[in-house]
């Protein structure tokens, strides 16, 4: 079924890449971007920065659905006087904003794309998330996307316009940054790691499997009006991570066997307790209620998408040695 799409953040990592895969579904993509983007093949409106204030009624004119990837991100080093007020502001007043627009231009459905955030930052050993948790944000991200999540419902109820929410953790995938690049950097370069006793579980999606989840959205009847977790079809350790990481680069892993607990306190004296935590604790999500409702699964398992992450990768440090 063919229909019309406006993906917002459409030159980001996760809206690049569904405006890609749902153009070659032979989807109408329109794309909400912040100035022109000469590298995007479709169609373009330019709607300046996300907020309260921002004019969406030329984007969402004529659109069956709205890809809503758009979103002041989880920072590693905030400088916000008070991060929950800016994260509000794009994030939920943003949304908000957008979703009412949409609703008033009859768009049928709203895929919002939240965060597993919402749901916490760690779960129990053999307690993973799942949809119909209590929701329990630990920073300003998460609880600005759960409140927009709120928001988005309500709107939904009040217009009659379908929502679906996807909850996504790590997302992975050719031209990722932040923690994940760095990790490959060092990886690569043969830097000795303390990753190498850390026996964990933790749940991540690579980028070609959660644009798959967004396509089925798109246009699945019983995408309606319902919130879905979802991962890859294998979860890691961060060790197994590392090391199969490592071998997609076609490098050795050295990592040192340095306990889990005791990496947590060297790193809370280095003042890099948060990201030792995210690498020691466990994070896994039960994707099983997605899976059954839509009858999706992951096309894309983990080592294939390492190894397309690592080619990437390797071709642009290739390319700016060249530079």
């Amino acid at each position: 079924m063919t229909v019309r799409v406006l993906v917002t953040g459409a030159t980001g990592f996760v809206g690049q890449a569904l405006v890609a895969r749902l153009t070659a579904d032979g989807q109408r993509v329109r794309a909400a971007v912040r100035r022109a983007a000469p590298d995007l093949a479709v169609e373009q409106v330019c709607v300046g920065d996300l907020g309260p204030h921002t004019d969406w009624d030329a984007a969402v004119a004529g659109q069956d659905v709205v890809v809503h990837a758009a979103a002041r991100v989880h920072v590693m080093q905030e400088r916000a006087a008070d991060p929950l007020v800016e994260f509000r502001r794009t994030n939920v007043e943003g949304t908000l904003q957008l979703a009412r627009r949409a609703a008033r231009a009859g768009v049928r459905r709203f895929v919002f794309i939240s965060s597993i955030k919402v749901n916490g930052e760690a779960t129990a050993p053999g307690r993973p998330f799942r949809a119909d948790d209590a929701p329990a944000p630990a920073d300003a991200y998460g609880q600005s996307k759960l409140e927009a999540e709120r928001g988005l419902q309500r709107i939904a109820a009040d217009t009659g316009m379908q929502f679906t929410i996807v909850r996504p953790p790590l997302v992975y995938g050719p031209g990722v940054k932040a923690n994940f690049l760095d990790l490959m950097g060092a990886l690569h370069r043969g830097v000795p790691l303390p990753l190498g006793a850390i026996h964990n579980r933790r749940t991540l999606i690579a980028l070609d499997n959660l644009t798959d989840l967004l396509a089925t959205c798109v246009t699945h009847p019983a995408a309606a009006n319902a919130v879905f977790l979802a991962g890859d079809a294998e979860d890691l350790s961060t060790t197994e991570l590392a090391r199969r990481l490592a071998a997609a680069l076609g490098v050795r892993a050295r990592l040192l066997p340095v306990p889990a607990k005791l990496l947590e306190r060297m790193a809370q004296v280095l003042g890099r307790g948060d990201a030792a935590r995210r690498l020691c604790r466990w994070l896994q999500v039960d994707s099983g209620a997605t899976r059954e409702r839509l009858g999706w699964s992951p096309p894309v398992g983990v080592d294939e998408a390492l190894r397309r992450t690592a080619a990437h990768f390797l071709r642009s440090i290739s390319l700016a040695g060249q530079c």
